[in-house]
């Protein structure tokens, strides 16, 4: 699995993205659904086997997890009003938050792969290339010699290009302001 941070460094990255309103909750809900799918690996406390529909990359990793998820949220009034700019709108960059999780897992280096059909089918599918070193689902992993090698290559495959696209964004947005000061509304 790639790391919590890179989860969330990327949904914020998909939130930029987005046409206004832009409320800043919005991407701290989205980093949080980015992260939310690994939440099957509780499954390894209670006795649930990795390749099962709820085994880690199973269900939660899966396409119809992040569009019933984002349903779900989209009827809480808080974050379905039109603050957060039009439904369909805020239903699909929750979507595609949450959703992109299970993207980078599929371009990790190990694992069974990702149930992206589940619960319709629980083949295990990676992408085509996975240049992403597979985490441990244990913290004190991301401590040692490897947790050091998984970091570089999460920088270089996740962090680096989504904060050089977060650097263009923002650059695009700033010119086209005409040089007001609207870094505010920016973000």
């Amino acid at each position: 699995m790639a790391s919590p941070v890179s989860h969330a460094i990327l949904a914020v990255t998909i939130g930029l993205a987005f046409p206004r309103p832009r409320p800043r909750g919005r991407y701290c809900l989205a980093a949080a659904l980015a992260v939310l799918p690994d939440i099957d690996a509780i499954g390894f406390l209670n006795g649930v086997e990795y390749g099962s529909l709820l085994g880690h990359r199973g269900l939660t990793h899966s396409l119809a997890f992040a569009a019933v998820i984002a349903g779900i949220l989209i009827t809480i009034p808080a974050i379905g009003n039109p603050r957060w700019g039009p439904r369909w709108l805020t239903w699909l960059y929750l979507f595609l938050a949450c959703a992109s999780h299970g993207l980078l897992d599929a371009m990790t280096d190990g694992g069974m792969g990702i149930a992206f059909f589940s619960p319709f089918s629980n083949t295990r599918y990676f992408l085509p290339w996975h240049p992403i070193m597979v985490g441990p689902i244990n913290i004190l992993g991301a401590f040692s010699p490897w947790g050091g090698r998984i970091a570089l290559s999460e920088f270089k495959w996740v962090i680096g290009p989504c904060a050089a696209i977060i650097i263009a964004i923002l650059a695009i947005r700033k010119k086209s302001c005409c040089g007001n000061d609207t870094t505010k509304e920016m973000l």
